[in-house]
């Protein structure tokens, strides 16, 4: 590649083909006598033959950086004079003042204007001093600041701990507070448990002033209701709290939350809530809520215990927190299929949690410890493996971690979780929940 006019000789090394050519008719057009090297070696070669006065000279090329052959250049007492300018994307200072110290007369810093590389050359040829560095104009001053807009669907977990909240330096990472998931579509808000999480939430809710909440509850046991006395929208008037859970065995809803707050367990009285508040039993098997369509199916555990299924922004969730699925099971979980008479009792919610795109559900307890816990109303990690294969549920995250389980045995039990579902040929993305997980879409 030459171009040859009979003004004076500028070499241009540059590997880009592209950039090359766009630069030699711009100098040739000028009137300059142009010629081309590829890489640093070749740069080097031509110097001689050619004897340019001036290198047009990138920094990151084939063979020979450029920093290395300016180095070379201004060895040379054939080649020391030949004036140097550095044409390079590089903006790094320290690059830049090495090419300096070696003796290029300019840097230009791609990508830059036509009339900045003849300015350049012409400064060289007058004679006049160098030393600048030439920067590209940028379309804006002000720097793009990527935030997350209004109007997307996400959930968000405040507890993620079964049986009672935890702390200390071994439950940093995953947290310590109980179940409770916050569930949002634009202006839409649904929380799923009441545990301690929602303590945390529910101070962000009443910063953002009165609204009508609803709060959906899988079961009454303490763990998913233990945080609703802190939870500060109850206390402040203009604030509507909706609760909604299945029917219990004895006490209904209103009498399980009311009684928290007797005053020999608490110095407020249900009563003295200023919010509204009412309690609605769960009927129909599917209903819309603030715009968001929402399932329920029993899950195995003791007490009226619901799972919960949310449809949303084009996507599945399903929060099943609680469930012993395949009471007292302790053999691989391989060999069972769909039509094995083990699972009579669960084929309901295999065919409820159906392709769901994300499953908020448990594997508590380990199959060592599953041994000691039958009956206790949560899964073992392989059954519960089984339950997101035959499922075929697309994305597991592993809720409801046993307050015993330190961030250490749990990352150990998530590799552990990862090869059974492997084993079963279900290979799908795992991850276990922590107190603040927050996935939008």
């Amino acid at each position: 590649m030459k171009e040859s006019t009979t003004g004076p000789r500028i070499l241009i090394a540059e590997d880009a083909e592209s950039v090359a050519t766009l630069l030699g008719e711009q100098l040739s057009s000028a009137g300059y006598q142009v010629e081309f090297a590829a890489d640093g070696a070749q740069c080097l070669e031509r110097v001689g033959a050619f004897n340019p006065a001036l290198i047009i000279l990138d920094l990151l090329m084939p063979k020979l950086h450029g920093i290395e052959v300016l180095r070379r250049l201004k060895a040379d007492p054939a080649t020391q004079s030949v004036g140097v300018i550095i044409c390079t994307a590089k903006k790094y200072k320290p690059d830049l003042d090495q090419a300096f110290e070696l003796g290029a007369f300019d840097i230009l810093l791609k990508p830059f204007a036509k009339e900045d590389l003849l300015q350049a050359v012409g400064r060289f040829f007058s004679g006049a001093s160098g030393g600048e560095v030439v920067r590209a104009a940028t379309s804006t001053d002000e720097a793009y600041l990527p935030e997350i807009g209004p109007g997307h669907c996400f959930f968000r977990l405040w507890g993620t701990r079964g049986s009672l909240p935890v702390s200390g330096q071994s439950y940093v990472r995953h947290g310590g507070n109980t179940s409770c998931v916050e569930i949002g579509s634009g202006d839409s808000c649904l929380i799923v448990d009441a545990g301690t999480g929602i303590r945390e939430l529910g101070l962000k809710l009443a910063r953002e002033g009165p609204r009508r909440l609803h709060i959906l509850i899988s079961h009454t046991h303490w763990d998913h209701i233990q945080g609703f006395p802190f939870f500060a929208p109850a206390y402040i008037p203009g604030f509507e709290l909706v609760f909604h859970g299945a029917s219990s065995f004895k006490k209904d809803l209103q009498s399980v939350f009311s009684g928290q707050l007797d005053r020999d367990y608490f110095p407020v009285q249900f009563e003295d809530m200023r919010a509204k508040i009412e309690f609605q039993v769960l009927e129909d098997p599917m209903l819309t809520i603030d715009g968001i369509q929402v399932a329920w199916e029993y899950t195995h555990h003791p007490s009226a215990t619901v799972g919960f299924k949310f449809a949303l922004g084009g996507k599945t969730l399903a929060y099943v927190s609680d469930n012993e699925f395949l009471y007292g099971y302790l053999d691989a979980p391989h060999g069972i299929t769909l039509d094995n008479d083990i699972l009579t009792p669960h084929r309901r919610l295999v065919d409820f949690l159906s392709g769901v795109d994300t499953l908020l559900a448990e594997a508590q307890y380990s199959n060592e410890e599953y041994q000691h816990k039958i009956g206790w109303g949560h899964s073992s990690l392989s059954n519960a493996c089984l339950l997101a294969r035959l499922a075929h549920v697309r994305r597991w995250i592993v809720t409801h971690h046993d307050p015993i389980h330190s961030d250490d045995f749990l990352d150990h039990k998530l590799n552990v979780t990862k090869e059974v579902m492997r084993s079963l040929g279900h290979p799908i993305e795992v991850l276990h929940a922590y107190d603040g997980l927050t996935e939008y879409w």
